[in-house]
């Protein structure tokens, strides 16, 4: 006997929220960098996020991450998680609109698949992996609109936003390896996350992009997109997407990866008055499209068979403990 599926009353608002944060997410980076350089939005929204967790962490009574090697761990963990991603998208957004960025970091669970397959070369993908692993690539080709060509600033761009949501990939792999090893909740895993990359952007920031300015002398527009990156998007997003996966479960959970690329489009039509090309939606739909097969989500409609015999790889979401801890942040 299957238990009934939870009131949707207790998840949906979350799950929305969710939504509605990471999608404009995208729309106030491009509102920090009038006045702040790309390495300076990512340590700012961190430290802020790290702030906010930090905060949900005692409100439910759980210790910070302990140990030497766990936190060496997380040093490690949080350069692909945080610290280099975030900063990447900062310097792309800079060269490329808002609504690309949105776009290129729904493709997150394809760069996990594609780590995953190359990290256990043991385990051979299944059809339905390799079909949305295409599907994705040819809508990135249609997002980049390669029949007229890239320009070197455009093409630099996505390039980084490339890295970035590779990174994500590495990221998520390396979640499933901590919580296997580690006894840590998502919370706590995100709380070490985020510490690790405020000291290494203390470090880095002033390096990279010289002294910071005075916190006084920004706009109150630049003070509202570093707030809503940092507290809202760095760190209640996480607390109620943790809700969603709590209450309707991890596949539920994960289904908040498909509405803020089509969120960060219309923030930044909209919002931001940025060209959209017919491409670009449109190679949207078919690199989520492409996220979708290869998840399973159409099964239902045609399933690929297994190749029989051959060991399946795990579905980078689906079987992740963590939920959607590595994109906590997005």
């Amino acid at each position: 006997m299957t238990s009934p599926a939870p009131d949707a009353s207790r998840w949906l608002p979350a799950f929305l929220a969710v939504a509605l944060i990471w999608g404009t997410s995208f729309m106030f980076i491009k509102d920090a960098l009038v006045e702040l350089a790309p390495v300076y939005v990512a340590g700012y929204r961190i430290v802020l996020g790290a702030l906010t967790l930090l905060i949900f962490l005692f409100a439910r009574r759980l210790r910070p991450p302990r140990g030497v090697r766990l936190w060496a761990h997380l040093f490690i963990y949080a350069i692909f998680a945080t610290t280099v991603p975030f900063t990447l998208f900062g310097y792309a957004e800079q060269r490329v609109p808002s609504v690309l960025a949105g776009i290129w970091n729904g493709t997150a669970p394809l760069t996990t698949l594609v780590v995953t397959l190359v990290a256990m070369r043991a385990e051979r993908p299944s059809r339905r992996q390799v079909a949305g692993l295409l599907a994705g690539f040819a809508g990135v080709l249609v997002v980049l609109g390669v029949w007229n060509g890239v320009d070197g600033s455009s093409l630099t761009g996505q390039l980084m936003l490339l890295g970035a949501v590779t990174c994500y990939g590495i990221a998520f792999n390396y979640t499933r390896w901590l919580m296997k090893h580690f006894e840590l909740s998502p919370l706590q895993l995100s709380v070490g996350q985020l510490t690790m990359s405020t000291v290494q952007l203390l470090v880095a920031a002033p390096l990279i992009a010289g002294a910071p300015p005075s916190p006084l002398s920004h706009s109150p527009r630049v003070y509202l997109a570093v707030v809503a990156l940092g507290v809202f998007g760095t760190g209640i997003a996480f607390a109620l997407n943790n809700h969603v996966v709590r209450v309707a479960g991890i596949t539920t959970g994960s289904m908040v990866t498909y509405l803020p690329p089509f969120v960060g489009a219309v923030a930044g039509v909209v919002v931001l008055h940025e060209h959209l090309t017919w491409n670009q939606p449109v190679g949207g739909i078919i690199v989520l499209c492409g996220v979708g097969i290869s998840q399973g989500l159409f099964v239902r409609f045609g399933p690929f068979p297994q190749p029989g015999g051959r060991q399946r790889v795990d579905d980078p979401v689906e079987r992740d403990p963590a939920g959607d801890g590595a994109r906590a942040a997005v």
